[in-house]
């Protein structure tokens, strides 16, 4: 057995976060004083190579949003590595982050909360070239707004309409094109689809693939359904309070899961063609997800696993290749990729 990183497909990837801790203070209600820290991220490690696409998953509270707000700078990593093009980003001073961010642009998850309700959709966009004034000159502002919306799919001639006139897909494309106004190599999705109804998931998804495509664009997807980003990941990375539990091809994943966690989140994946498949039982995760200011010992999914035995409690399973498989941090995943679940 031997310790591995999610694959990087190149010789140097455009991020690698390697082993990164992040965590808040928790504070008693009295005296406000700090009684224990959240462990939000504990270990993370994964490449994107330029170009390509990492999706990240979990459920609710599995530390993905923190993740990436770590690695935009909004959150402070406790320890641990991010490498942006080499370039360490921990210890960089605030002056030369902003000289990064750059490249690093974030899409977030509400719509509605993201955009500036007083703001012309022309001036959401150039906000960011006021801050950056070399990217785009001043009497181009109109012009490069125009072509932005153009490329998200937005009429141009909307540019001096407000946020509330748009529907929520709009609005995301609005927030898209915001992304991009940089010229970014490297965008953070989180939850980016999640607040849209089904018909407009598919739509911004195929945008973003296109994008993808023209642009070069690298992308890191947080997402806590599996069917999305199926449709747009080229390696996937499972969460669970905190930790990697398992990386993987996406077709890999998909077709040869090692993990019990991972298992039971495609388990309830609705099947578009259920009639070519035989019947499978759903695997029902009992229990609560524990608190990450006081995690268990041992495997941290053991208290909701079926597959859990003693050596679970005792001994934290790293996340490892076994035989051929990709790596899962499962002392039973060889076990259960031969059962097949």
């Amino acid at each position: 057995m031997r310790t591995e990183l999610p694959p990087s497909a190149g010789p140097e990837p455009l991020l690698s976060v390697r082993d990164l801790h992040t965590s808040f203070p928790l504070r008693s209600a009295v005296l406000r004083r700090t009684v224990g820290q959240i462990q939000a991220v504990a270990g993370v490690s994964f490449d994107i190579p330029a170009g390509g696409t990492l999706g990240l998953v979990g459920e609710s509270g599995s530390g993905k949003s923190t993740v990436a707000r770590t690695i935009i700078g909004l959150e402070k990593a406790r320890s641990g590595s991010i490498l942006f093009e080499g370039e360490e980003l921990t210890s960089l001073p605030k002056a030369s982050m902003r000289r990064v961010r750059r490249q690093l642009q974030m899409i977030f998850q509400d719509p509605y909360a993201s955009l500036n309700p007083r703001a012309t959709v022309e001036q959401i966009i150039s906000e960011a070239w006021e801050i950056h004034p070399d990217v785009v000159p001043r009497n181009r502002f109109r012009v490069e707004v125009r072509e932005l919306l153009e490329r998200v799919g937005l009429n141009p001639d909307h540019a001096q309409r407000y946020p509330h006139q748009f529907s929520g897909g709009q609005r995301q494309r609005i927030g898209i094109a915001r992304a991009l106004a940089l010229r970014p190599k490297l965008v953070i999705c989180d939850e980016a689809v999640s607040a849209l109804d089904v018909s407009v998931q598919a739509q911004v998804l195929n945008l973003l693939a296109d994008l993808r495509r023209d642009l070069g664009l690298a992308y890191l997807f947080i997402a806590h359904d599996l069917s999305v980003v199926r449709h747009i990941s080229d390696q996937v990375a499972v969460m669970y309070l905190g930790r990697v539990v398992e990386t993987a091809t996406q077709d890999e994943l998909f077709n040869r899961p090692l993990h019990p966690y991972t298992q039971a989140l495609l388990s309830a994946v609705p099947d578009p063609k259920p009639w070519d498949k035989p019947v499978r039982e759903p695997i029902i995760i009992g229990g609560d997800v524990p608190s990450p200011a006081d995690p268990p010992s041992g495997c941290r999914f053991r208290t909701r696993c079926w597959k859990a035995e003693d050596i679970c409690a005792r001994k934290e399973p790293p996340l490892e290749t076994r035989l051929d498989l990709h790596p899962a941090a499962c002392h039973f995943a060889v076990e259960l990729a031969g059962a097949g679940r």
